[in-house]
């Protein structure tokens, strides 16, 4: 990993002050608020209690109307309804939430998850003959289908409608689709855009509870589902997603379905859930079904409305995570030592390395583990029979989507978002590709961005942290991106007895000239004790609590340290 870039976000002072006025907190807390946005006091009451009653109405959503009479229509004349999903996280829990709202009270309903290895990603033309051979009529497709045009044609030719409910970003050209739900259309009504997949289910299944006067309580159950999509998924935790992550943390923690509870369970987690959990416990696990075998063994365990069931799915889930680990180490060590060993390509923008045979199920994880090491748009692909199947993941504001928007003519298909996409080419457009793509990259993104930030939310005096500080920044969670975990940076503190442990972390005990103490840990930093030992220093933290034999102190989590100037 390169060395870190400091950028301590700035903030209008006037509008912190005045918030403070209002609220008569800390003046931290109010800079915090105000660097999200809320600026006076009704927005802070909402931000710091979220309430169901602000989720937007569904009807909002462009043929959100047309989509719930469909799915009346459907039910009314006893058609056969499919349910049609990724087989990720977010499609996988979408699947979950609309086929088992549904399945609640009407039966002629199934689901089908896409195979990752025989159809890829997205509508194939094998799950709509397969819909076909169920002698479906309406198929509600879930976090994909945006670009199935001739897809959704072939579909239209079978009399089969398409419900489409997506997040992705779509084409110049919508697909012929009975209904489309989604908000990065170019025509969108939606007052926010950055839903899950699942969360486009949650809304269509809230339209249609509200139209035929369901109860509220038979939505929110699934929240929980949407909670894990929206981690996993990596979307902003602002807005409706900041409340539906809330509410469906609190359904985990409190009472999990059957399939989450022996998730939970296997995962070694004990009480008290956040969307760090999720994301790297639960999440990985659910993954693991569709990368290793069949994402349908993801939906079995989420809609398992017993224990006995649900364990069984968990098992199967736990030993594919497994497995998935062992693939994930041996393709990152492979292609870390494809790079070592590329001279030319070291002084390059981008990162852009193949290999027959690899793992498809675990290449989106390999890329993301070489951009911890390069920091750079990088893309891993895996070559079979002439294609390469790829994923590729992008460095802090640098859109990767747009990036291979510019290559569109050389690959045979590719979607995705901002920061990850997935692409499919013949493998003699390797070259080209390569040669393309680095070039795009250079002369679009800037230099900074080659280089990892740590935004610094502020700075803060070690006489301001106190437990009640620390309680009321707590109420900023749910954590994540948008939102993440305040950082703040102290300056020209003095070592007290900092420490190596376990051989490479670095125990730090420090205190200022007021004598005021801190205490923490920085993983992995053992390196920097010499400094600590010799100079004044900065350091770049976030707060935790460590409890021991009883006790309970607001510890720092150093994220760097630097010599104070």
């Amino acid at each position: 990993m390169k060395n870190l870039r400091w950028n301590l976000l700035q903030v209008d002072e006037a509008k912190v002050e005045q918030l403070q006025s209002q609220l008569k907190i800390h003046k931290v807390l109010c800079q915090l608020l105000v660097q999200r946005g809320i600026d006076n006091y009704d927005a802070a009451h909402l931000f710091f209690r979220p309430q169901l009653s602000q989720l937007h109405n569904p009807f909002l959503f462009n043929d959100m109307k047309k989509a719930v009479n469909r799915i009346q229509q459907a039910i009314a004349n006893d058609e056969h309804i499919m349910v049609y999903g990724d087989y990720d996280v977010d499609g996988t829990t979408s699947v979950a939430l609309v086929y088992g709202f549904f399945q609640n009270f009407y039966k002629n309903i199934s689901y089908y998850i896409p195979n990752r290895y025989t159809e890829g990603y997205g509508v194939s033309m094998k799950g709509i003959d397969e819909a076909a051979n169920r002698n479906a009529k309406l198929i509600i497709c879930l976090d994909c289908g945006i670009t199935a045009i001739g897809q959704v044609n072939y579909a239209n030719q079978k009399k089969i409608d398409f419900i489409i409910c997506d997040h992705h970003r779509p084409s110049e050209i919508l697909p012929n689709a009975f209904a489309i739900l989604d908000a990065k259309r170019v025509d969108n009504t939606y007052p926010f855009d950055e839903l899950s997949g699942c969360g486009v289910g949650f809304k269509l299944i809230q339209a249609f509870a509200q139209a035929y006067e369901i109860d509220f309580s038979e939505v929110e159950k699934y929240l929980d589902l949407v909670a894990i999509s929206i981690a996993s998924d990596i979307v902003p935790i602002t807005g409706e997603n900041r409340i539906l992550c809330f509410y469906g943390l609190k359904i985990i923690n409190e009472k999990p379905r059957a399939g989450i509870k022996t998730l939970i369970e296997i995962s070694g987690l004990k009480s008290d859930l956040n969307i760090n959990n999720l994301v790297f416990a639960l999440g990985p696990r659910i993954n693991a079904a569709g990368r290793i075998d069949e994402g349908t063994d993801a939906v079995k365990l989420l809609t398992a409305d017993n224990l006995s069931d649900a364990w069984e799915h968990a098992h199967l889930l736990n030993t594919h995570n497994t497995e998935r680990k062992g693939y994930d180490k041996d393709i990152t060590t492979q292609a870390l030592l494809l790079l070592q060993n590329d001279v030319v390509g070291q002084s390059k923008k981008t990162t852009v390395v193949a290999s027959e045979g690899w793992h498809k199920g675990v290449i989106g994880i390999v890329a993301s583990r070489l951009m911890d090491t390069y920091y750079r748009p990088t893309i891993v692909l895996s070559k079979n029979n002439g294609t390469m199947i790829g994923s590729a993941r992008s460095v802090r504001d640098f859109d990767i989507y747009e990036a291979l928007k510019k290559c569109e003519d050389l690959l045979e298909k590719f979607g995705g978002h901002k920061y990850a996409a997935g692409l499919q080419m013949s493998s003699d457009k390797y070259l080209q590709f390569c040669e393309r793509f680095e070039k795009v990259v250079s002369e679009t993104i800037l230099e900074e961005q080659l280089i990892p930030e740590l935004r610094i939310d502020a700075e803060l005096d070690l006489h301001d942290i106190s437990m009640s500080f620390y309680n009321i920044l707590q109420q900023f969670a749910p954590f994540g991106p948008s939102n993440m975990t305040p950082l703040f940076i102290t300056k020209n503190l003095i070592n007290n007895g900092s420490r190596i442990v376990s051989d490479k972390h670095l125990k730090f005990a420090l205190i200022n000239e007021s004598k005021q103490k801190i205490n923490g840990i920085g993983f992995d930093m053992k390196h920097h004790l010499p400094t600590i030992v010799e100079e004044k220093i900065d350091i770049v933290y976030s707060l935790e609590i460590n409890e021991w034999q009883g006790n309970r102190s607001i510890e720092c989590r150093v994220r760097d340290v630097r010599k104070s100037e």
